[in-house]
């Protein structure tokens, strides 16, 4: 079984309450069809009923009516959400009429259905940009215990079965950081080895942070973020093995990595990596998918209290189903730990 059908089977297995709101987009009501089809997870679809209903019916979507579907402006929780805002932002110069008004906006009305517990994950970015997907889950969700920034996960299927587990290999930051501190470096390294954990099944997570340096073969200011964010990550998670700094080929050859890295428990070994800046991650994926023919997934965003991802504006309905699938399960890890 590969690793996506994997993810498909667990989420099955403990089906969790995924909040859809760009419900009148038509690849997210193609995808989630074919979710309510195959027992993927339970949707709530915000939107306007009468305009979901009939897009559904003239695209043929038959399971459509298996969803909860929820008109933001007409629903019976509707002040009890705006109240739930108010207090969560008053601080911030929230008041009662402005909450309101956001609790109609669906992006603020999903994290609001999951921070009051009548659901456990939202997916949206289809129509939205990444801002507004995020700004209202950092508002209502907020992050985990300990983490104060939110980054994103690479899931790279590569073609080569030696490296990582066989051939899967998780990378982080490739979405949020463009020039991470040591202590952000240090919480996407802490975060990315939970999502591989939790979404790609990777029970011992290896983690190696990349440098072009590898134990002291190169001295710079940059090479110096990585040293110090391998000592706070080593602090954050006592229980995690991360290592570095280190270079790519150290990292992945266990050759290479016994000549560059002796005794490292990751040098060679390394199935997680945490590239130091953005601009690194986003080249790095890429050409692994372009040149080396791997398969992508992702970037899933980590970090959150409780999941929320964000699409590509350009994704495809098979994108949208996988994305649900791995929020379900990372919903699913939310309550376990």
């Amino acid at each position: 079984m590969d690793l996506i059908s994997e993810i498909v089977e667990r989420a099955k297995s403990n089906r969790q309450r995924i909040v859809l709101p760009e419900g009148t987009e038509e690849r997210t009501l193609k995808a989630a069809n074919q979710i309510l089809t195959d027992g993927v997870a339970d949707l709530i679809i915000l939107g306007d009923p009468a305009e979901i209903i009939k897009k559904a019916v003239e695209l043929g979507l038959g399971n459509i009516g298996k969803a909860t579907i929820m008109d933001p402006e007409n629903h019976v929780k509707k002040e009890e959400y705006a109240q739930l805002l108010f207090e969560i932002r008053k601080e911030k110069g929230m008041t009662i009429e402005k909450a309101r008004e956001l609790v109609l906006d669906p992006l603020y009305l999903g994290c609001l259905i999951i921070k009051n517990g009548d659901a456990d994950g939202q997916l949206a970015g289809a129509q939205n940009t990444t801002g507004n997907v995020l700004r209202p889950a950092l508002q209502i969700i907020k992050t985990l215990p300990g983490i104060n920034y939110v980054s994103g996960a690479m899931l790279l299927l590569t073609k080569a079965p030696n490296y990582g587990k066989n051939g899967l290999l998780v990378m982080g930051d490739v979405a949020v950081t463009p020039v991470p501190t040591p202590e952000q470096l240090a919480q996407i390294a802490v975060c990315t080895a939970y999502t591989a954990r939790d979404v790609a099944g990777i029970e011992v997570p290896k983690v190696a942070m990349l440098s072009f340096s590898t134990k002291g073969s190169a001295k710079h200011e940059v090479v110096d973020r990585v040293i110090e964010a391998v000592k706070l990550a080593h602090k954050m998670d006592p229980t995690l093995m991360i290592d570095g700094e280190m270079q790519a080929d150290a990292a992945l050859v266990p050759s290479i990595g016994a000549s560059k890295a002796p005794g490292s428990e990751i040098a060679g070994q390394a199935n997680v990596l945490i590239v130091p800046s953005l601009e690194v991650g986003n080249i790095a994926y890429k050409l692994v998918e372009r040149l080396g023919h791997a398969d992508v997934v992702g970037p899933i965003l980590q970090g959150m209290a409780k999941p929320v991802n964000d699409l590509s504006r350009g994704c495809s309905v098979d994108d949208i189903y996988k994305m649900v699938a791995i929020t379900a399960n990372q919903a699913i890890a939310a309550k376990n730990n």
